[in-house]
């Protein structure tokens, strides 16, 4: 029995050994520190590197604390204020909610990666694994989910305003199938029916098993890359370049007809209140939006070398970079509708006075699916 790092490994043991592709004093020389019961759960990519630094793992912890502490404040202040609030309980904002219920449970798991950094390793072993990847997954698969839907909202709202109104049954119901579609990806690695989920980086958090060199698993990333993120971010790519279309053609016809008719514009002032707090909706949903396609596009990439690629570029530091990325996203969105959201601002300003925040409430007889109140909202 040998030990390193205040772990043991039984170097005695030929199969422990063959199965982490390493000689019998690789463990010791290299300085990782994982209990000898789950060495056979690592895949031996990563037994290859030499530990990180006890100094690297402990500054990742502290960041991913003050990710932790400014996400859960932010998305707790989204749902508390978005559910609370009577005018904000509009159907488009149930999708509002559950971005937030996502982004709010990806941070509820850095509580595993903080223990396990401030432990050098993987302290709390295979269980604490398959706890932080099904929680991982649900978030990340679920917001991708919702950010098609919050696109589909934006694009029939600006697009077909009287006829692209979301009701809260129609909102419901796309809720229902996020998480139905949803489902399969997360509990078929789970139980290890299809794909695993598997330590990665500096084996303080887990993901889904890119790395092993079968046919099925690369099958298996390969149907996951498509279903998972390349569906989701066409649907978004496509509804927000719509609204891009239909916004520039309309304000030309607009224009146009003005300049037709001799007058400055074609608008009343209540029409250019409406059309201004939609557009900076839009503009919100449009950022958090890029904001996730530019924080899960280097995790796609990272998956699509491991399976497909050269393996050796992935090293423990390069695999953390996607990892911050998509935990910083999950801080960042609920303080982009905290600027860009006017009626979410007034009650912000109403439940928090000493934020200091002076935003005007929009009109009550904006007609816009978002910000119409819930008093002229005909019951479902």
């Amino acid at each position: 029995m040998e030990f390193f790092n205040g772990a043991s490994y039984n170097t005695s043991s030929p199969v422990a050994m063959a199965r982490m592709g390493l000689g019998a004093g690789a463990p010791r020389m290299l300085g990782w520190n994982v209990p000898t019961e789950d060495l056979v759960h690592i895949p031996q990519h990563w037994l290859k590197y030499q530990a990180p630094e006890a100094m690297q793992h402990y500054m990742l912890g502290f960041i991913y604390i003050f990710f932790m502490i400014a996400s859960l404040i932010g998305n707790g202040l989204v749902i508390w204020i978005f559910c609370g609030a009577r005018n904000l309980r509009t159907p488009s904002n149930m999708f509002v909610i559950n971005l937030a219920i996502c982004d709010f449970m990806m941070m509820l798991k850095t509580p595993i990666f903080i223990y396990n950094s401030f432990n050098l390793g993987f302290a709390l072993g295979q269980t604490g694994c398959q706890v932080f990847s099904i929680m991982g997954s649900l978030s990340g698969i679920g917001a991708a989910a919702t950010n098609a839907a919050i696109a589909y909202d934006r694009y029939s709202t600006i697009a077909r305003p009287l006829d692209g109104k979301m009701s809260r049954g129609k909102a419901f119901l796309f809720i229902l199938c996020i998480w139905a579609y949803v489902s399969p990806w997360v509990f078929l690695p789970a139980t290890q029916t299809w794909g695993r989920y598997a330590p990665e980086g500096y084996l303080t958090a887990c993901s889904f098993d890119y790395l092993t060199n079968t046919d099925e698993n690369r099958f298996f990333v390969l149907v996951l890359f498509c279903v998972c993120y390349v569906l989701p971010m066409s649907l978004i790519v496509f509804f927000y370049s719509q609204i891009v279309s239909h916004v520039v053609h309309h304000e030309k016809a607009l224009r146009d007809q003005a300049k037709k008719m001799n007058v400055e514009s074609l608008r009343s002032n209540q029409q250019q209140q409406s059309q201004s707090a939609e557009i900076r909706i839009a503009k919100a949903a449009i950022t958090i939006c890029f904001l996730f396609v530019a924080s899960w596009t280097p995790y796609a990439v990272l998956a699509l070398i491991g399976a497909f690629g050269d393996q050796s570029l992935l090293t423990p530091g390069v695999t953390m970079i996607p990892a911050l990325t998509c935990k910083a996203v999950a801080c960042i969105d609920p303080y982009v509708y905290a600027i860009s959201h006017p009626r979410y601002r007034v009650e912000l300003a109403k439940r928090l006075p000493f934020l200091a925040i002076n935003e005007q409430a929009p009109s009550e007889t904006v007609s816009t699916t978002t910000e119409t109140t819930a008093a002229t909202t005909p019951a479902e």
